[in-house]
């Protein structure tokens, strides 16, 4: 910014001199435009002749003390309309009178020349570089930060990943000897699941960071699969209705895995904004190369100030919570699926609507 803050300041000093120096010139093409009127034929004209021929910078208008144009020079005038051109010149710079004969005069009209013009913007330019300068470099500099903080969240999932591990395949390894020492016991087989879901944390853990592989997979099984689990760890308060047959098939190419979490998520969401009772309702729709699933709450609603929001990491209306779990399904939807997760519907008191769009191909 000194840069070019000094350049530009230095460039006006320059225009100021060169500005002058034009001014200067002008004047003398005007004496010897005024010699040559007044000279007889006898006299030695060559030097006022050269002066007049050297300008050739300087766009000049000469005119009768009426201002009828007379000649102009360093313009084109199939181009520029002269009088147009002539009302610049008067604008921009007082005009030099030639006194002729008989108390009659002319006047030199002109305006800056191109160099002098390119040299006013000039520093303008040079800032206007600065500044880009300085905002790639900005950029670049918050996208490297974001870069490593991203490769220190990928080691703490992997390695997070790595410690759980070693106690969910104790763990597993536990309630199999439960199972087969204790079979009438029922609780065993719920503590299998959870020790199931341990594990499919664990992977999702392990596998950020790395490119997800899609499989061509029945989606209705995948949500069916979710909703059972969530049911079970839910409170009785909360009914789940599907809109759906369970003997569908719904072949969309997903990472079943992930797309289970963003399930997951978006229903914890609906849970939390009924407060604990309420109804959630998961539709399937299909077109020929489109299928949209919709999770509906009958919860407090999205207030439109928020609604852009609500997928933004960190942003969260809740007193616990990180803001997570909206921008970690949107990010799985789109980066990972190439779909679309949006709110497709919301009123203040009655509830939303979340839809998940994926492409069947």
């Amino acid at each position: 910014m000194i840069v070019g803050i000094g350049s530009l300041v230095y460039t006006e000093f320059l225009v100021t001199k060169l500005k002058a120096e034009e001014r200067k010139n002008v004047q003398l093409w005007a004496e010897a435009i005024r010699l040559i009127s007044s000279s007889d034929a006898s006299q030695n004209l060559d030097f006022p002749y050269s002066i007049i021929a050297n300008n050739t910078t300087v766009p000049v208008i000469l005119t009768d003390e009426s201002d009828s144009i007379i000649s102009t020079r360093n313009f084109d005038p199939e181009k520029l309309e002269p009088r147009k051109v002539l009302r610049t010149m008067k604008e921009n710079n007082k005009p030099i009178v030639i006194t002729l004969e008989n108390n009659h005069y002319n006047l030199i009209y002109y305006k800056d020349s191109v160099i002098l013009t390119m040299l006013r913007f000039y520093p303008y330019i040079q800032v206007g570089f600065i500044l880009l300068f300085l905002i790639v470099s900005y950029l670049a500099f918050r996208s490297s930060r974001k870069a490593q903080q991203n490769q220190v969240w990928v080691g703490m999932s992997k390695e997070t990943a790595h410690q759980l591990g070693t106690p969910t395949s104790s763990l597993a390894g536990w309630i199999e000897i439960l199972q087969n020492k204790y079979p009438e016991i029922s609780i065993t087989s719920e503590l299998a699941r959870d020790v199931e879901r341990l594990e499919k944390v664990t992977e999702r853990f392990s596998r950020i960071g790395s490119k997800p592989s899609l499989a061509n997979e029945n989606i209705v099984v995948i949500i069916s699969r979710s909703v059972d689990y969530l049911k079970s760890r839910t409170s009785s308060k909360v009914k789940f209705k599907d809109e759906y047959s369970n003997k569908n098939e719904v072949f969309i190419p997903v990472n079943a895995a992930l797309f289970e979490w963003v399930i997951e998520n978006v229903s914890k969401n609906a849970i939390d904004a009924m407060e604990g009772h309420g109804e959630i309702t998961i539709r399937i729709l299909e077109t020929d190369h489109h299928a949209m699933i919709d999770i509906s709450d009958t919860g407090k609603g999205i207030p439109k100030s928020v609604m852009k929001k609500i997928f933004n990491a960190g942003f969260t209306t809740k007193q616990r919570g990180w803001g997570l779990g909206l921008s970690l399904a949107k990010r799985i939807i789109e980066d990972y699926h190439h779909g679309k997760i949006f709110v497709r519907h919301s009123e203040v008191g009655k509830g939303s609507t979340i839809r998940i769009a994926l492409n069947k191909a």
